[in-house]
């Protein structure tokens, strides 16, 4: 049961018109999202588990109130019959420490269902981290599907990164953690049971260390800029999919992006973050949704542009084409 804390934050988000959901926990951090299933339209083979990415979570508020990152996307996979997991990983890290989190809740939840493989779907950082564990156990993991990852890194945490070794670090840094941790803490988990390194998490997505990542894991990666990778590769399907949106609805406050989307390639082809051709890594499904960084999650609360596809049925039918894949 979520503690005091969790109690508050549920009480202070109840007006933003949140869900209520069926929801377990496997085990601290790692929830597993259930409904009674209407079809099995999304039924995969293999489990999904869902990869948050930085600044991330997987649900703030408690299990029967509160808010998913990716809102109102896997109730919606699991009413339409798919095995869906959310993990959670260290808000703010490396993508190897990530990764080597994101590994331990893929062998859970080998053990818990019995299924040799999973399906890892990752938004943001959480598309490289999905890649850390295809790279080191490509036998566990059946598909890698990357919302937006930047692959190839983004101008924005190289402008951010500016601050190292000024006198801005120190305070920053440390500001930057703290919030990490109360993320973490919003979720009714322990802060100090996981690591927290706004350096480490920012250095990752520069663009000198998205290259360093990519040497040592290639798998899916383009062999050239801005195009696709390989669909099938040691045994694992890739895909990606992004937006190119920035301001989409004027009542979103991530209408924000709007001003960081500037810095990357004078403003066009991105979502806000990150770039089209950064966010290429296997077969891509689509690149040009108008959505911005939190569009592509859903967020904030299902709000996107007036004719722009709803994420919800977005993902419901990727889960239909791994089904049909065979996974």
């Amino acid at each position: 049961m979520k503690n005091k804390n969790t109690l508050l934050t549920a009480a202070l988000l109840a007006g933003a018109g949140l869900i209520s959901l069926q929801s377990a926990q496997a085990a601290e951090g790692l929830q597993h999202v259930t409904a009674s299933a209407k079809s099995d339209y999304a039924k995969t083979k293999y489990p999904i588990l869902f990869t948050h990415g930085m600044f991330g979570f997987t649900r703030v508020g408690f299990d029967s109130f509160g808010m998913d990152y990716f809102y109102q996307i896997l109730p919606d996979l699991a009413r339409n019959g798919a095995n869906a997991f959310a993990a959670q990983v260290s808000p703010l890290e490396s993508t190897e420490v990530r990764g080597e989190q994101l590994l331990q809740q893929v062998l859970e939840i080998r053990a818990i269902t019995g299924a040799p493989k999973v399906n890892l779907i990752g938004h943001s950082h959480g598309g490289p981290t999905i890649r850390y564990v295809a790279g080191v156990r490509p036998d566990v993991v059946a598909s890698l599907t990357s919302i937006a990852g930047p692959h190839k890194g983004s101008p924005v945490a190289d402008l951010v990164l500016k601050a190292e070794g000024t006198a801005a670090e120190a305070p920053l840094a440390g500001a930057v953690n703290l919030f990490s941790k109360a993320i973490t803490w919003a979720q009714g988990l322990n802060p100090d049971s996981y690591p927290h390194d706004a350096l480490a998490g920012g250095k990752s997505l520069t663009l000198a260390g998205a290259a360093q990542f990519n040497a040592k894991f290639p798998l899916g990666m383009p062999a050239s800029a801005c195009t696709d990778g390989k669909l099938l590769d040691q045994g694992v399907y890739s895909y990606s999919f992004a937006g190119a949106g920035t301001v989409t609805n004027l009542l979103d406050p991530d209408s924000a992006l709007k001003l960081t989307s500037l810095l990357i390639d004078g403003g066009k082809d991105n979502d806000g973050l990150v770039s089209r051709c950064s966010a290429k890594f296997g077969k891509t499904v689509r690149d040009d949704y108008n959505w911005n960084h939190l569009d592509e999650v859903n967020q904030v609360l299902g709000l996107k542009a007036l004719f722009a596809p709803d994420p919800v049925d977005v993902y419901r039918q990727h889960a239909s084409r791994l089904k049909l894949q065979g996974l």
